[in-house]
């Protein structure tokens, strides 16, 4: 697996996380400004920001085509990550730090450590 090193440290939103599974059906929003792949979901269970290709939204409700987690990892800089997925067209990372939590950081967060 790779190994990431953060360049600077991510705050995690103040929002309970969401999961999404395939055929659920959402109310999708706004598009994020900061992040123009993520699309505001709603659900029966919370909020979130959600990648919109994770999301059929040809149809009002929207339709999850595939399950998301949108729980985000809070990181310093320096800490050492385990890349578990990366998600190129978001620009964000699913990884796990030392102690064995897992979340998303944005990419633009973390550098591959040399010679992993």
């Amino acid at each position: 697996m790779t190994q990431l090193h953060a360049t600077e440290a991510h705050k995690i939103p103040d929002r309970p996380p969401i999961q999404l599974v395939p055929g659920q059906r959402v109310r999708a929003g706004q598009h994020d400004t900061q992040w123009p792949a993520f699309v505001f979901v709603t659900t029966d269970d919370g909020a979130g920001w959600v990648p919109e290709h994770y999301l059929d939204t040809s149809s009002d409700p929207a339709v999850v085509i595939t399950g998301y987690n949108t729980t985000e990892l809070a990181t310093a800089a320096g800490d050492e990550l385990t890349l578990i997925e990366q998600d190129d067209p978001s620009g964000w990372a699913w990884v796990r730090n030392a102690a064995g939590q897992q979340g998303w950081v944005p990419l633009r967060t973390v550098r591959p450590i040399p010679g992993q």
